[in-house]
């Protein structure tokens, strides 16, 4: 994708997710809703979804294999691992809550991302809180992790009015 198409998606879902989550959600946070338009212009890129990788270099490609990686890193790493299992379990619960939903009858895949996604916004905002930035940051991932659900929900939303939007694009794809 270019970086001409990029500015493009990038201002889409912003103004899809401002719209959404602040006149339909009444969530007026600005930081918050940032991050989920950015969380959405990273994701459908597919090497973002799955660039975690073990310390042999293999993709990580399960919540259990990203959440055992997490617990052996320490600082920066294991904060920004936390975050991608945070930022992976919302994207799929909140824009693909189907597939999550279809992939095991014996399980109900889409509470435990909800749970696992909580859980991993809240151990990454306290993790190593050490300047002004990192606090804000900190403070966003736990705000994250308390809304994760209305989070998802807008997020649904979001996607919802972009699939009925005839000036935007008609399905969003995850690009490899």
């Amino acid at each position: 994708m270019s970086e001409k198409q990029e500015q493009t998606v990038h201002r889409y879902f912003a103004g899809l997710a401002e719209n959404t989550f602040n006149s339909e959600l009444g969530v007026v946070d600005p930081p918050l809703v940032d991050y989920v338009s950015d969380l959405l212009v990273r994701f459908i890129r597919l090497d973002m979804v799955h660039r975690v990788r073990s310390v042999t270099g293999r993709p990580l490609m399960s919540i259990t294999e990203m959440l055992s990686e997490a617990r052996e890193r320490i600082g920066d790493a294991q904060r920004e691992l936390y975050r991608h299992v945070g930022d992976f379990t919302l994207f799929w619960a909140g824009v693909y809550p189907e597939a999550l939903r279809n992939s095991s009858p014996a399980q109900d895949q889409f509470t435990d991302y909800c749970v696992h996604g909580k859980r991993s916004y809240h151990i990454a905002s306290q993790i190593d809180v050490e300047n002004e930035e990192r606090l804000e940051e900190a403070l966003l991932f736990e705000r994250l992790s308390d809304q994760f659900e209305l989070c998802c929900y807008g997020l649904r939303e979001v996607r919802r009015h972009w699939e009925e939007d005839n000036d935007g694009p008609n399905q969003i794809i995850l690009i490899g």
